[in-house]
């Protein structure tokens, strides 16, 4: 029986042994990297992605309250605001959903004086509405290397609907 065994493990030790050695002939390692790098970044796009952390100065209580623009949660908002567009500051509208990665801005309350992390998320799937107003406040952004400081991204990217269609402003807590 024994016998039996070790002829089995070593024809497969030789036919293993003779894939691997057409394999080395074959493909160089520049391809076993290349290989080996669409796996891993196909497998980290299934992973959720967290929020940009955008600590940036804490923005000023806005004076104009008629602008939706200078509403204090959208101190770094860069993007048409969803209240317009059939959604709400915390919902994105019915046809969209909210994109899988988000910068997050640093607010101050006019109302307690205090801080707040703000999550904007931008919403994708529909085409973005006419008339609806466009806010740019770039409170504390980066330059386009430094990602998760810079809000000029289509943040929909990460999605399967690509198309943006508005911003949510979402307080995520307290900022320390």
């Amino acid at each position: 029986m024994s016998r039996i065994i070790d002829s089995l493990l070593k024809r497969f030790d030789k036919v293993v042994e003779a894939n691997v050695r057409t394999s080395a002939r074959t493909f160089g390692r520049r391809s076993f990297l290349a290989t080996t790098g669409v796996v891993v970044a196909g497998a980290a796009a299934g992973l959720p992605v967290l929020p940009f952390d955008r600590r940036a100065n804490a923005a000023e209580p806005a004076e104009d309250l008629a602008d939706p623009c200078a509403y204090w949660r959208h101190c770094a908002i860069d993007g048409f605001v969803c209240e317009q567009s059939g959604g709400s500051l915390t919902a994105c509208p019915p046809g969209s959903a909210a994109s899988s990665v988000a910068w997050v801005g640093t607010c101050a309350n006019p109302d307690d004086g205090k801080n707040y992390l703000i999550s904007y998320n931008d919403c994708c799937g529909k085409p973005a509405v006419l008339g609806a107003t466009f806010c740019n406040n770039n409170k504390g952004e980066r330059p386009g290397y430094r990602m998760g400081l810079y809000n000029d991204v289509n943040w929909c990217m990460a999605n399967p609907e690509k198309g943006y269609h508005c911003t949510v402003s979402i307080v995520m807590g307290e900022a320390e």
